[in-house]
């Protein structure tokens, strides 16, 4: 080991710039939660929990979406069934 280190031309910050269109954050998980995620990570022979999450997240964003089209095209079916009902009640007693 050397008595003196030179740090004049040394640069603070990460070894590995972080990737563009992300950012960091410190997020609070349930332990049980960041638990299975490293298990799924686990028993997939290895990979990144923190980008499992991140996809998580993006299938919940755009499922969202999804949900609100299904539970639109549900109403509108309900709507037309009662319609077709009212419109023909003799069929019901059928």
């Amino acid at each position: 080991m050397k008595d003196e280190y030179d740090f004049s031309k040394g640069v603070r910050g990460p070894l590995i710039p972080p990737q563009p269109g992300t950012t960091r954050v410190t997020l609070r998980l349930d332990d049980e939660v960041l638990d299975w995620f490293r298990a799924q990570v686990q028993a997939a022979c290895g990979g990144d929990y923190q980008r499992l999450i991140n996809a998580a997240l993006r299938d919940h964003i755009t499922g969202a979406e999804r949900l609100e089209e299904m539970l639109r095209r549900v109403v509108r079916e309900e709507i037309e069934a009662a319609e077709r009902r009212r419109a023909s009640p003799a069929a019901e007693d059928a």
